[in-house]
This record gives structure tokens, sequence and C-alpha cells, in this order.
């Protein structure tokens, strides 16, 4: 259940109830794509970075180690050992990113694993079982993910058919909910909007899906190439036809100032991969921009990653240090950095929601917007 406490302008101040947590929002969902964070980062280091949701991936689970592996632990919670809320994404990105030799048709799609090369079938109903059995607190579902640009009959095309998957999705997981063997009875269901950059299509297909009265609404297929201003267009002209009373989530984004943009839109959930990833590589969110701890004038310096920063990172190790640890490969640089990202995103997101609460979010962003996206 989504409970809207302040708005100011378009962007919303809210909570969003589950059977595991209440969720403050706008919230920043950390992606353990395997059931884990990249960087030998734990759930219980998710506790401490202040993460409120944790996403996890149904097509790599489905495929390693088996979602019925999964369900005979207990559940992605048990399994993981992460007590607050779980998103699983459906599997739709995955299968049309990832996976070779599709073949669509109304019932689903059949696809070879990136993994082993073996054929695997899933359409709606197989979504929501392996989401079933991994037991998650929320479960997307299953549509179309439509390369981007795409000729505008097939995108109305297959917004129409997301629509019908759609449905069956629903009755699908009424059905699964409903038995007693079920881990999760009151697994909650998202519906995703789709259209690719077609104003006109995504409307409609926004209209029609709110009709379903589904847990949450979130708004996919951008961020894969698109102009930002057709991205922030695309979102504004969406999220007036999202239900108020239901959580708004936009997939996949995004970069600090792609989350002020959205947020002034009226978006309330957020996920990417973007802090890890880049974590990973030496790239650094700070509050006065980003760094790149590769290069050599870190070498000497003692001072943490961000002075302002109070994770456990930039408490106790220099940027020297770090940097020492990414030349030579060591594990180590791939947790701390990790860590500082997580945080940065996790602290951005209560310090937006600070701001709504005090009536300054404008402010907050046309503050924070360009500091945050410059290089040092």
């Amino acid at each position: 259940m989504y409970k809207l406490l302040k708005q100011e302008g378009r962007a919303r101040r809210g909570e969003f109830v589950t059977n595991r947590r209440t969720v403050q929002t706008p919230a920043f969902m950390n992606v353990a794509t395997a059931a884990a964070i990249k960087g030998a980062v734990s759930a219980k280091d998710l506790e401490t970075l202040g993460c409120q949701i944790m996403l996890s991936n149904t097509y790599h689970l489905h495929v390693r180690p088996g979602d019925e592996v999964i369900r005979g632990c207990g559940g992605l919670h048990k399994f993981t050992t992460w007590n607050g809320p779980i998103l699983t994404d459906s599997g739709g990105f995955q299968v049309f990113s990832l996976a070779s030799l599709r073949h669509i048709t109304e019932e689903g799609v059949t696809f070879a694993s990136h993994i082993d090369g073996r054929r695997i079938f899933m359409g709606p109903e197989e979504s929501m079982t392996i989401q079933s059995n991994l037991g998650s607190t929320i479960a997307m579902a299953f549509d179309e993910c439509v390369e981007n640009p795409a000729e505008y009959s097939y995108s109305k095309a297959s917004c129409e058919r997301t629509t019908r998957w759609l449905v069956r999705c629903k009755e699908k997981m009424a059905d699964l909910n409903s038995r007693p063997d079920t881990i999760n009875k009151e697994q909650l269901l998202f519906g995703i909007n789709q259209g690719c950059t077609y104003r006109d299509l995504r409307v409609e297909h926004m209209k029609r899906i709110a009709e379903l009265d589904l847990d949450g609404y979130a708004i996919g297929g951008l961020a894969v190439g698109e102009p930002t201003d057709v991205m922030y267009d695309i979102i504004e002209n969406v999220t007036p036809h999202m239900p108020e009373n239901k959580i708004r989530y936009l997939m996949g984004v995004g970069t600090p100032a792609n989350i002020l943009n959205a947020v002034e839109r009226g978006v309330d959930l957020f996920d990417c991969v973007m802090p890890s990833r880049n974590a990973r590589h030496g790239h650094l969110f700070t509050s006065k921009g980003i760094i790149n701890l590769n290069n050599k004038k870190y070498e000497y310096d003692m001072s943490p990653i961000d002075e302002n920063c109070g994770c456990p990172v930039c408490k106790n190790y220099s940027r020297a240090y770090i940097r020492h640890l990414l030349k030579s490969q060591e594990m180590l640089s791939q947790r701390l950095t990790v860590m500082h990202n997580l945080w940065f995103y996790n602290h951005l997101m209560e310090d937006i929601r600070n701001a709504l609460d005090n009536g300054n979010f404008t402010e907050f962003k046309r503050e924070k917007e360009e500091i945050l996206s410059q290089r040092i």
C-alpha cells in the first residue's frame, strides 16, 4: 500500500507499506542481480548502508541456481539473509537483451540460455511461478522489451501484447498467492508501462494498465540510449496518468541528475547498476562531483573519498590506499568503492526526502543537479 504524505509540485514524499517493512519514498533499490551485490557486499552491509529494498534478477536466478533450489532453501529472504523487501524483475529485459535465438509468440518467448544454451520458454505464467518460488516481496509483470528505436506499428502491437500478458500475470499471481504452500502469499504485482519513445503509445498504455488496479506501476524501456530530454518528456507525460495512490517506479535509472529530475516529475522508486558498476572501476560519487580514483593525482592523497560522507569507508580509508587497491586489482577495492557509492545513493535519497519534508525540494534540486554531475 502506498501512502502519499506530502507533495511539492509533482514531486511526492510517501510511504510504501509491505509485509516486510515500510519503505520511505522516494527510494533507491540496490541491485543484487544474482542475489548478491557485486563487490562482495553482504545483506548485513546493506543495512549499514541505508538500503531499504534489494532487487534481484528473475532470469539469472532461474538459470542459476534455479528458482526451485531457492524455493527449497526457503525463498530469497532466507537464502540471502536480507530481511527487508525484495523486488524481482520479470526476466523480460534479460530475455530480450541477453538471450539468443528468441522466438516470440502470444504465449511467451522461447530462447537460449546465455549460460549453457539450453532452450527455455518463459511467458507470463512461467515468470509469475518463478517469482513465487523466489518468494520476493514484489514481482514485476512479464513484458516485452522492445528495441529502441522501433517502428511505431511494432511498438503499438507490442504494447497491446504486454497488456494481454499483464492480465495473465495478474490471474496467475492470484492463483499462486492462494495456494497453501506458497512462500509469500502476499506477493505484490507491479505492471510495466511500455511504448518506446512514442508519447501517445505511452499515455494510452498507461491508461489501460491503470485500470487493472495493481499494487504499483513502473515505467520501463527508458535509459536505453535515448536522449535525456526525451526520457524526461516521456516521464512527464506518463506520470499524470499513473494512479496517485500507487507507487511509481522508473526502471533502470540512473544518474543522480536523472533521479532528481524524475522525482520532480512524480517518480517514487528507482534502481540502477550504475553506482556499483562505476565503483568497481574507480568512478565514485561525492558531494562535490564524480572522481576517478585511478588518476595519478590521488597517489599520495590521504584524505577520504568524500570529506562530507559518513560511510564506513570514508571514516576509515584514504583515497591513496583505495587507489593502490584498485591498481593492484585487490578484491578489497571492489568492496570499499561499492560500499561508498551505495551509501552515497541511499543518502542522496534521504536528502531528497528531507528536502520534500521541509518544502524546499525545488531549491535542493537546483543546487545539487549540476554539482553532482560534474567530473572533478
